[in-house]
């Protein structure tokens, strides 16, 4: 007899109550923290490198943070009522899908009140680069996905985004 090795993951059993807070709680928090974490990237980043002025990027990732959590928070809240797909409470789950995007967006906007450029756009680097180990954990903790595999999806994700906006800001400054 042969036996064939795979690297597929054994057959994740859950509870009522495990498998509820994964669809109610978990996955609208990862969605809007992932969202914020990287969508709100571009326009930030292109801002401070086409401005060279962290201020700018500030308020341009302030508002891109709140215009982009209010639009999960109605998106995920209208998209689907729950009954269904016993995914939970619309207003519940839009509340906690715009508080992550609106988090993952402010955090490394915040680097941009330090005044100068190099250790502006520095400090924002290392929160990007804190956000993916944090999203990759998440991933790999809830949804049993490895940390390798969690973080290299998300830094694709980021490195895309990154090279989009830097393109853009470059392109902006002349």
């Amino acid at each position: 007899m042969t036996t064939i090795a795979t690297t597929e993951a054994p057959p994740v059993t859950t509870d009522t109550g495990s498998h509820s807070f994964l669809l109610t709680r978990v996955q609208p928090g990862l969605s809007g923290l992932m969202d914020g974490s990287l969508s709100t990237l571009a326009p930030i980043f292109a801002v401070v490198l086409a401005t060279h002025h962290p201020m700018t990027a500030f308020y341009t990732g302030a508002a891109t943070a709140l215009g982009a959590g209010v639009s999960m928070a109605f998106s995920e809240g209208l998209s689907d009522t729950g009954d269904l797909t016993g995914r939970g409470s619309p207003v519940l789950r839009g509340a906690i899908t715009g508080g992550g995007t609106f988090a993952g967006g402010i955090f490394h906007t915040l680097p941009f009140l330090i005044p100068g450029y190099s250790a502006a756009i520095s400090a924002a680097v290392i929160v990007v680069a804190t956000e993916l180990l944090i999203l990759a954990y998440l991933r790999h903790k809830f949804f049993q996905t490895s940390f390798a595999r969690s973080f290299v999806a998300v830094a694709v994700g980021g490195a895309i985004i990154a090279s989009l906006s830097a393109g853009l800001g470059i392109l902006a400054s002349g």
